[in-house]
């Protein structure tokens, strides 16, 4: 395996390891913005964004994964994400994700200021998963066309 053109990923939730094996690329939101990781990225430590992170493994296979927020550490070799959830999208069920939308929507005219902030975050959560379904979605289309 050339090492200047993969580099280990290493992704990883407070339940169990996501995803460790060889990547190409990465891409991921960060606090500052996407971030695109190459082999020979510079190192780096910053926190994540919910949201999907999209993987190019070693064999040109597309991973979609559903990121709740973390952090992520660039290495010369080694790329880790420390994730809160992780999820991959294969894993996501879109009517459980569509309903608890739905919820979240509703309950939000009805809680107070500081209660409405903890529901926008678990909207955009939710929200971010159904770009993560659709984006497997679209791989999946893609791949078996």
């Amino acid at each position: 395996m050339n090492n200047n053109k993969v580099y280990s990923l290493n992704v990883v939730s407070f339940e169990k390891i996501i995803f460790n094996d060889f990547v190409k690329k990465i891409q991921v939101s960060g606090s500052e913005g996407e971030l695109g990781i190459y082999p020979g990225h510079l190192q780096l430590l910053s926190l994540i964004k919910p949201g999907p992170l999209l993987i190019l493994d070693d064999h040109d296979y597309q991973h979609v994964i559903y990121i709740s927020g973390g952090i992520i550490e660039v290495q010369p070799t080694v790329v880790s994400i420390l994730a809160d959830t992780a999820i991959r999208g294969l894993d996501l069920d879109l009517n459980v994700v569509l309903d608890k939308k739905l919820k979240l929507e509703n309950k939000i005219s009805n809680v107070d200021c500081i209660d409405r902030n903890d529901v926008i975050q678990q909207l955009s959560c939710e929200l971010a998963k159904l770009r993560v379904i659709e984006m497997f979605k679209n791989q999946y289309i893609k791949k078996n066309n």
